[in-house]
């Protein structure tokens, strides 16, 4: 019998395997899960709400199906880490944010829906960067979330606590979304594989906005084959969400099981290297590189120059659409509401509560989108962004007619300590250099472990880029990466994290 122990040390496919044939039942894979959490999220702080009562209730339901005799599907009682983002019945919804506190949505996001229907256990709402913006998690209302690495840095944002939720065995899968690199940052610096779908082919509908041109949900998970059977059950079409893709989705999980590079052509993108990387960053990169070559890809140089002007672009386009977004919490319909004593003007009470409600990156943030939307500056600024745009995606596609993917550094860095950007916007912003260019033309990205910096020890994330609806390459180059780095260390990387 396995120890309880011993179950948060399993994959998500080795969960689910082990309940399907009975090995073990879901109620067990759960409460183990549970237990962890209660053992080590004081540290932590990976989740804001623990649904027990929740995810118990759906554990005792699949082992119900399973006595049954039915049909179980990939990943039914596999325990989850939900970002906080998603609006789940029942359950409270708070982006991080202090204006959203309490709040209790009547739905479902499509994302928690399919989930509960491919019958995924959901532990609970985790930690986040207030509304999504920033790279650190230490932008939530709530409290920083720890890197389980080393406690004292951060975990990656704005999905820190779903990448958290998985260096720290609280969850084997968990959620988040990327808008410039919040789900493929936290996984580079967590050590954790996550993966920015193409945008549409996951459904944003019940996805709190922050920019809805560039917000993808995606999988987060500790192995590639485990992102990959979580990216096929969420993906999909959605006649609920007008930005969502219409097509089949690709093959991910056959893709994962192949891990095959062989006669693949991989560009290394130029542009993503020099000044401000560390070196123990691209001397990993570098190898990773070379190991892509011994496995059978051919590797050249790619030119993508526009890439150098996609941080400035991201940095209008994003604050301008969140403060379009932002804009329905004013204090009458949902959410907080402060000095309603009957003797101010919806506009004083809509004032009073945003002040207290954001926190300073957010309104930093709606300032510099509402300034970038004026009318005497739109064209200069927002307008001259999304010309930018434009030439980043006339970049990729130049590239991807000669390559099948790209690679490069997840972040120029390695996890930074807690505190020490805090005061510096810039440099946090800089945590998604070469992030951004993906989410302002859409495509699809992948970060997966490629070892341990020689100069701190911290995990180093590669970077792999496709085209838009060829998200199967992401999971083909990167189960080979994967398989090829485990074989040469004996061992998974996240096996080295320090035990809490």
């Amino acid at each position: 019998m396995t120890e309880m122990s011993d179950l948060t040390r399993l994959t998500a496919a080795e969960t689910a395997t082990g309940i399907a044939s009975g090995a073990f039942s879901a109620v067990e894979v759960t409460e183990a899960h549970l237990a962890r959490i209660e053992a080590v999220d004081e540290k932590v702080h990976a989740f804001l709400h623990v649904d027990r009562e929740g995810a118990l209730a759906a554990a005792r339901a699949v082992d119900a199906k399973r006595e049954r005799g039915e049909r179980l599907g990939p990943l039914a009682g596999v325990p989850l880490a939900l970002k906080d983002i998603f609006t789940t019945e029942g359950m409270p919804t708070t982006a991080g944010s202090k204006i959203l506190e309490g709040w209790v949505p009547p739905y479902d996001a499509t994302v928690t829906r399919r989930l509960r229907e491919a019958d995924v256990v959901i532990l609970g709402k985790t930690n986040m960067d207030e509304f999504a913006m920033g790279s650190s998690t230490e932008n939530s209302a709530y409290g920083p979330t720890g890197n389980p690495w080393d406690l004292t840095r951060i975990p990656g944002g704005s999905g820190g606590g779903s990448s958290a939720s998985l260096a720290s065995f609280q969850a084997p899968l968990a959620i988040g979304t990327d808008t410039g690199g919040s789900i493929r940052q936290p996984a580079a610096v967590t050590g954790t594989v996550g993966v920015k779908p193409t945008y549409g082919g996951v459904s944003r509908y019940g996805m709190v906005a922050f920019s809805s041109s560039l917000d993808q949900a995606g999988p987060c998970a500790r192995t590639v084959l485990d992102a990959a059977l979580l990216h096929s059950v969420i993906a999909g079409h959605d006649p609920m969400d007008s930005t969502s893709v219409d097509q089949p989705v690709p093959d991910v999980v056959a893709a994962a099981r192949e891990g095959d590079v062989r006669g693949m052509r991989v560009g290394v993108v130029k542009e993503f290297r020099g000044e401000g990387y560390q070196s123990g960053v691209m001397q990993r990169f570098d190898e990773s590189v070379a190991l892509l070559r011994e496995l059978g890809a051919e590797v050249v140089e790619v030119s993508c120059p526009s890439f150098t002007k996609a941080l400035a672009a991201y940095y209008l386009i994003a604050p301008s659409e969140c403060s379009s977004n932002l804009a329905r919490f004013d204090a009458m319909r949902y959410g907080m509401r402060i000095g309603d004593d009957g003797t101010r003007s919806a506009e004083d009470v809509t004032a009073i509560t945003r002040e207290a409600g954001f926190g300073d990156e957010v309104k930093r943030r709606v300032m510099l989108g509402t300034y970038a939307l004026s009318s005497g500056y739109y064209d200069a600024y927002y307008g001259s962004a999304q010309k930018v745009r434009t030439l980043i995606t006339r970049d990729f596609a130049r590239a991807f007619e000669s390559v099948d993917v790209l690679v490069s550094p997840t972040t120029p860095t390695t996890a930074f300590p807690i505190g020490e950007r805090a005061d510096d916007p810039m440099a946090m912003y800089l945590a998604d250099l070469c992030t951004i260019p993906s989410n302002l033309a859409g495509n699809a990205a992948m970060s997966l472990p490629s070892g341990l910096s020689p100069e701190d020890g911290l995990p180093v994330g590669l970077q792999i880029i496709a085209p838009a609806m060829a998200d199967d390459r992401l999971y083909r180059v990167g189960a080979a990466v994967e398989a090829a780095l485990q074989a040469r260390w004996g061992h998974p990387l996240i096996e080295e994290a320090p035990s809490l």
